[in-house]
């Protein structure tokens, strides 16, 4: 955002909603093209864009980012001369424009997805939602005023294999789901992602601008392009980044959308970097119907944790789902028809005895389904919804719920708390200090 012209954000935000939002409430036709902008185009939003790029009904006509080397190298691959714009709201004003897909990073979601609503614009926003709880909520907010399509780009929701996978845990072929764990493992150290000193800025890039509403700080090239993620003021860390993938994945096969309660441990316990984050870190969350829910964010060893590396494992009665980035595993465990006996000495053959039996109660099933990486399948469902104006697989609430477990998981580990959460208040019941981290307080003039 231009510097000069920060004082009128607000100015411009309300005029927008006044002025654009009912204008634009039409609902494009089952055979046009889906005119869009986006905005934000570093690693995840190039990702995107070749999403979309896959469909031919998506006409990208506008793009926007802080770095012009970004623009360039976009506009190359979009081929069609889209306009350019390094200020979001300029590319908003343009009435041409059906809807935006939002991949900056994440302490700028808020703002541009609750202005593209007042625009009259659907939405397509990158997980996760939101830098806190009382961000998302206002989003849902703006979504469902302005009757906005919206999705969130937790793109597994449109994944086959993984629906497939949540159907058959949600089925209770597993028995009762006890724990669930997920993992994100890799080993940084030594370097991590080194210690750089603070700087004057680049050029080519208006620091002002790419902090926004963050506070005020000097440049630091790992506070920005990419590395933005391993600090506070702009991103919940890998906690959310990979952590807001595989909740929501648990959500889904659990038919859950909150936990009850939730704690967390963890520090930079080796790595020297200048990140803010762990590298080692701990969540668990406590769910209706008594489900241990756990995620594992070890940065400092890379030795797999879950069966032939996978990403979460649902661990039932009768037997464990095994899910990976490529498909999933289901390893029946044999289920003994006797009660544990009373082990002694003088009678070992009662030890041997107890397992006698035993059987499978489930068939054991292996799916290899190719990549669930791929963001295409999400992309063409977000683009049929603008035309049908339906809801998306991700819906803004379900990506906000999902965003919000591992939010106050982050919210736990700063206070050092277990915290029980109250899911329709939104607030945690036992604890009003951790409740004060739910929001913060954007730097002036910027205002949600």
């Amino acid at each position: 955002m231009n510097p000069l012209t920060r004082r009128h954000f607000t100015k411009t935000i309300t005029a927008a909603g006044a002025s654009l939002a009912l204008g634009q409430l039409r609902a494009v036709g089952a055979n046009d093209r889906v005119r869009l902008g986006f905005i934000g185009l570093g690693n995840r939003g190039d990702q995107v864009l070749d999403a979309f790029l896959q469909h031919a009904d998506a006409e990208v006509i506008a793009i926007c980012d802080l770095y012009q080397p970004y623009l360039d190298f976009a506009a190359k691959k979009i081929g069609k001369e889209p306009k350019q714009f390094k200020d979001y709201r300029k590319l908003l004003d343009l009435k041409e424009v059906d809807a935006v897909v939002i991949c900056t990073p994440d302490h700028w979601h808020a703002l541009q997805t609750v202005a593209a609503c007042q625009a009259g614009k659907d939405v397509y926003v990158e997980k996760p939602l939101s830098l806190c709880v009382a961000e998302g909520r206002k989003m849902i907010e703006a979504v469902r005023r302005y009757e906005r399509v919206s999705q969130v780009g937790i793109h597994r929701r449109s994944v086959p294999f993984c629906h497939e996978a949540a159907e058959f845990v949600r089925s209770g072929a597993l028995g009762k789901i006890t724990v669930v764990r997920a993992f994100h493992i890799q080993n940084e150290w030594p370097k991590g992602i080194g210690n750089p000193p603070n700087e004057q800025p680049p050029v080519d890039l208006d620091w002002e601008a790419w902090l926004g509403p963050a506070p005020k700080v000097p440049y630091n090239k790992n506070r920005s392009f990419y590395r933005f993620r391993w600090f506070y003021d702009y991103s919940g860390g890998q906690m959310t980044n990979f952590g807001v993938h595989y909740l929501d994945f648990i959500h889904w096969a659990l038919g859950q959308d909150a936990p009850l309660a939730v704690t967390a441990m963890g520090g930079k316990f080796a790595l020297q970097d200048n990140r803010e984050i762990p590298d080692t870190l701990e969540a668990i969350w406590h769910y209706p119907g008594n489900t241990l829910v756990t995620f594992s964010q070890f940065n400092a060893s890379a030795a797999p944790a879950g069966l032939r590396g996978g990403e979460i494992e649902f661990r039932g009665t009768k037997g464990t789902l095994y899910l990976q980035s490529s498909g999933y595993e289901v390893v029946p465990d044999n289920i003994t028809p006797n009660e544990i006996p009373v082990f002694n000495p003088l009678n070992r053959a009662v030890n041997r005895q107890w397992r006698a039996g035993e059987k499978p109660l489930i068939e054991p099933k292996k799916i290899s389904a190719g990549s669930g990486s791929n963001t295409g399948p999400h992309a063409r469902n977000f683009l049929d919804c603008v035309k049908s104006r339906g809801r998306c697989n991700c819906d803004i609430e379900i990506g906000h719920r999902s965003t919000s477990t591992t939010l106050i998981a982050n919210v736990a580990y700063k206070t050092k708390s277990y915290l029980e959460w109250d899911a329709q208040a939104e607030r945690f019941s036992n604890n009003a200090a951790a409740n004060k981290l739910l929001s913060y307080e954007y730097r002036a003039p910027f205002k949600l």
